[in-house]
């Protein structure tokens, strides 16, 4: 499976035991603190390599040690960064997410480079792999966005669309656009239900499918996964881990279920793949945690109870 994977790179930096912001200018001794690869395409690109893909970056980073970091943490994964632009006016995009001992994740979020990259910036080669995946279309807007998803298509690709902004029914407006170039949409199930009105998740997934989406794919976090198309609605649940941080958990949902895809499974094996895949994220720090590859998260589906 050779994947290209489009927009959102970020650095993510995990501050564990944060119990509350101090006053002023003192200190506070915390647990962790650990820096990771993440981004609707940038962790997704990583889980995938884990899970054997072949994966290229295309997306754009600063010219400054931020960058230096995430390109590093992609490159250790096997994940190809050529692709990744460098803007000298942008800083790299990073996010500081200080985990509470109740698992609760604030987090401080620039944006950074990710709000420069536009089409004009993405290698052609992109388009020639298996599967291209767009992570964070609204930064391009639909328009341009649908352009690199049916340039793919007619590379004779698939395509997945993956949007990182909290759901809203303007920003469904702002992307509408893409929707019928994308063989896979991949929301969080408040995105569903924020884009659409729905009070009920399928309903709300189903409109998604008749906006243009070919399969829309659901993480319901303990709840696990739903699954629509305009044939059928799969559910399947999440397995019992111990939680340590959700954070990436979405884009590891999103690998895996790519993945399976591409080995030919069905819906629900594919989705039971992602949330397993999912599951490992979980039970770590970011979306890096952990050292698995897809003969462990195989390993871990056959003996590891759902909940």
């Amino acid at each position: 499976m050779r994947v290209s994977v489009v927009g959102v790179h970020v650095l993510d930096t995990h501050v564990i035991g944060v119990e509350s912001i101090p006053e002023g200018s003192d200190g506070q001794l915390v647990e962790t603190i650990r820096m990771s690869a993440a981004g609707t395409a940038g962790g997704t690109g990583l889980v995938l390599a884990r899970l054997g893909a072949d994966v290229a970056s295309y997306g754009a980073v600063g010219d400054d040690m931020t960058a230096v970091a995430l390109l590093t943490l992609l490159a250790e994964e096997g994940v190809d960064v050529t692709g990744l632009v460098r803007k000298q006016e942008h800083q790299t995009s990073a996010s500081v997410i200080p985990v509470r001992p109740s698992g609760e994740r604030p987090a401080w979020h620039c944006i950074g480079a990710n709000g420069a990259f536009t089409v004009a910036d993405l290698d052609p080669a992109a388009h020639l792999a298996d599967h291209v995946h767009l992570g964070g279309p609204e930064f391009l807007g639909g328009e341009a966005a649908g352009q690199v998803l049916a340039a793919a298509r007619t590379a004779g690709a698939t395509t997945s669309l993956d949007v990182l902004a909290p759901g809203d029914p303007d920003l469904l407006a702002w992307i509408a656009e893409a929707l019928p170039h994308a063989d896979y949409l991949l929301p969080n199930d408040e995105q569903v239900l924020g884009f659409t009105g729905a009070t009920d998740l399928a309903e709300g997934a189903r409109a998604l499918v008749a906006a243009g989406a070919g399969c829309v794919a659901v993480t319901q976090g303990a709840r696990g996964a739903l699954v629509v198309t305009a044939d059928e609605v799969v559910e399947v649940p999440a397995y019992a881990v111990d939680v340590v941080d959700t954070t990436g958990c979405g884009d590891a949902f999103s690998a895996g279920f790519l993945r399976g895809r591409s080995l030919g499974r069905s819906l629900a094996d594919s989705a039971r793949l992602g949330c397993a895949t999912a599951a490992q994220v979980a039970s770590g720090l970011g979306t890096d945690a952990g050292t698995y590859d897809l003969a462990a998260v195989e390993a871990f589906m056959a003996t590891r109870p759902t909940r």
